[in-house]
């Protein structure tokens, strides 16, 4: 039999930023707890890097998962972190050889596909947890707890925003990864799961009805500036009046960066390096000539069962890469900015009118740390607790549900893809 305290070993397929940094790099950090025993990846450079990082044998390094799921092999759990459109196959065949599954998200990019993953998790009840990780993070864990001990009252509705940041965008959903809904998925869904998610664990109720409005408005051939060129670098007569110009924010302003966002432009991070990469890659595109054609902004209004509503802002056009909330009770009010950490109660009874320039008073401040590492701590929280459940599972223990697992993020899915429907058709979508 395995030792309890034996670490729990990883089969990681995809080695981008996600699979290669965020979780295997998390095991790097903590070499007691998890290994990587196993590797796969289409891009060479990366399964080197990641394979010699973690001392993977030649043997289970692959250049596709389907080699490396070929049968049972050297691990305890199997990590997707596949492109988006590479989810559910890997995915099934884990579950059919037994393997707990930490998957990515989004679970599935279309309804079908989701519907094959329903139909095989019935058979595997709890054997998927979804990197939902903001259920993790301190920020969200010390809201929930103030709605349960009742400080506002009865919730009556949220506000929340996704705000992405205008550098973060133009990297992710203009020129990186998911600029192009066929190949990976919708905005909301690729980008807001994790919203949809958190709204229905703070609401604690199922979402009834959806109603969404969004498009690609900014990043268009039409609003390109006169004088721009294809690539920023190739003589662009506003380069320096831009805020989307590549070389100014890869090579001037990451200068001193050579991880996340630099390292998925190029694995040379040297001027040179980086200057190869905006000639040779779509990294070095201007953002108004790409063929991009997600939604840009996108404004989601949620009813629920017990008839909380909220509403949902995700937007590419704000200075700062955080998430932004506000929950409204009968009995007060709750503010927080995940980025700073920062949550504020207010409650009405302690409360002056904000008249005239007039402060309310009783005012308290909870100061959730800052430094906690991807997603606010969420990153760290989810894989000590997959670890943590797979160790267990190994050992033949009772495992208890994980706070993300299938069954409970399912939910966000459904509501993702009824959002996308409205948001396209002008429609209001009742689940």
């Amino acid at each position: 039999m395995t030792d309890l305290n034996a670490p729990v070993r990883l089969l990681v397929l995809g080695a981008g930023s996600r699979g290669g940094t965020a979780y295997a790099g998390w095991c790097l950090q903590h070499p007691d707890a998890a290994v990587v025993t196993g590797i796969a990846d289409s891009d060479g450079a990366r399964l080197a890097e990641v394979g010699d990082a973690h001392g993977v044998a030649p043997e289970h390094r692959y250049a596709d998962w389907r080699p490396a799921l070929d049968r049972p092999g050297p691990w305890d759990a199997v990590v997707v972190a596949t492109p988006d459109r590479m989810h559910v196959d890997p995915t099934l065949r884990a579950l059919e050889l037994g393997y707990d599954v930490l998957l990515e998200k989004p679970m599935a990019p279309t309804p079908s596909e989701l519907d094959r993953l329903v139909a095989a998790a019935k058979d595997r009840p709890g054997a998927i947890t979804v990197s939902h990780v903001m259920r993790y993070t301190p920020f969200f864990n010390a809201l929930r707890r103030l709605l349960r001990e009742g400080r506002i009252g009865d919730l009556q509705g949220i506000q929340h925003s996704e705000n992405i940041g205008y550098w973060h965008f133009a990297h992710s959903y203009v020129r990186g990864n998911w600029h192009r809904a066929a190949d990976s998925s919708p905005m909301l869904l690729a980008k807001a799961c994790h919203d949809l998610d958190m709204l229905r664990w703070l609401v604690d109720s199922p979402c009834v009805a959806v109603s969404s409005f969004g498009d690609r408005r900014h990043f268009r051939i039409e609003n390109a500036p006169p004088g721009s060129t294809d690539r920023c670098i190739d003589g662009c007569a506003v380069a320096a009046s831009c805020p989307y110009n590549a070389e100014r924010f890869y090579v001037e302003h990451l200068a001193g960066v050579d991880g996340w966002p630099v390292s998925v432009i190029t694995k040379d991070p040297s001027p040179e390096g980086r200057l190869r990469a905006l000639r040779e890659t779509d990294y070095g595109r201007c953002v108004y000539r790409m063929d991009n054609d997600v939604a840009d902004h996108q404004t989601t209004s949620l009813r629920f069962a017990n008839g909380v509503t909220a509403s949902l802002v995700v937007s590419a056009f704000t200075q700062q890469n955080t998430r932004k909330v506000t929950l409204m009770g009968s009995h007060g009010e709750i503010t927080g900015d995940m980025e700073s950490g920062r949550i504020e109660v207010v409650r009405f009874l302690d409360a002056v009118p904000d008249i005239a320039g007039r402060q309310p008073t009783g005012r308290h401040v909870e100061q959730v740390a800052e430094d906690l590492g991807g997603h606010a701590g969420g990153d760290a929280g989810l894989m000590t607790e997959f670890t943590e459940r797979t160790r267990r599972r190994r050992a033949g223990l009772p495992v208890p549900a994980a706070p993300s697992a299938f069954e409970e993020s399912l939910e966000s899915h459904w509501v993702a893809f009824a959002a996308e429907r409205s948001r396209q058709n002008g429609t209001v979508e009742y689940l």
